[in-house]
């Protein structure tokens, strides 16, 4: 545990040193909040302006989960892979799997981060426009269940994706691409009737967003709903690191091919 927390430290502190990435991540965190505050002083919040309110917000909240980490998770092993230090890592007497999990719980600190940033602006922003959404102590643990568990599988897909990469332009073009995901599914949902499918509320990304938006209604959610949600969201962020430890087996990562 301790070589864990270990490499865990060292990669939050090497990023945290670069301020460019970290001032890259804030600003993307607070670009949903600034954007929606802007476009509800334009349209309101009332009938229809109020549903492409919460559906911009909720699709911001997903998107910050994932640009939170982008930029650590390109460095942690696609990076050292360019500079030739991840060879000295991996023959350290450390088994493959510690490293997998101390980058990958450096990467999920800074996603983590990101959202809980977005969601503090979006927090002001509904106080300012009017929005009542259910706030109390179940509330917000209910909407923890299921939403904190969405930066721990970004985290687990973008070191899954640095892992495969062989450089950091290779990666930085991957994860880019990763970060139109959620917004595709956030926007797919707020235009679609695929919604009022019940069993979506379980599927990963899908579930948080429905969640998002029923909570910045105000309209309450069952505690079984964000609880098989989360574990069923750690559970593909697992799938993703046995991945990502399966590849650090491999010879090319080790000479480079």
């Amino acid at each position: 545990m301790n070589q864990v927390l270990t490499i865990a430290r060292k990669e939050i502190v090497d990023g945290l040193r670069d301020f460019r990435s970290v001032l890259a991540s804030l600003f993307y965190a607070l670009m949903g909040p600034g954007v929606v505050g802007l476009v509800s002083v334009a349209v309101g919040t009332k009938s229809s302006g109020a549903v492409v309110l919460t559906g911009m917000m909720a699709i911001f909240t997903l998107v910050s989960a994932f640009v939170g980490g982008m930029n650590v998770a390109m460095d942690t092993v696609a990076g050292e892979r360019e500079r030739k230090s991840l060879l000295p890592l991996l023959l350290n007497a450390v088994p493959r799997e510690r490293i997998v999990i101390g980058k990958w719980l450096a990467v999920s600190f800074f996603a983590v981060a990101g959202l809980v940033i977005n969601i503090a602006g979006f927090a002001v922003v509904l106080v300012i426009s009017g929005m009542r959404p259910a706030i109390g102590f179940r509330a917000l643990l209910v909407l923890g269940c299921g939403l904190l568990s969405l930066p721990l599988l970004a985290a687990s897909v973008q070191l899954l994706i640095s892992t495969a990469s062989h450089a950091v332009k290779e990666a930085q073009t991957y994860l880019s691409l990763v970060v139109f995901l959620p917004m595709a599914i956030g926007m797919f949902l707020v235009f679609s009737k695929a919604a009022e499918h019940g069993w979506l509320v379980y599927v990963p990304l899908v579930g948080q967003q429905m969640q998002l938006v029923s909570w910045m209604n105000g309209q309450t959610v069952d505690m079984w709903q964000p609880l098989v949600l989360g574990c069923l969201t750690v559970t593909v962020s697992v799938l993703g690191l046995l991945i990502s430890n399966n590849r650090l087996h491999r010879d090319e990562i080790l000479y480079g091919n």
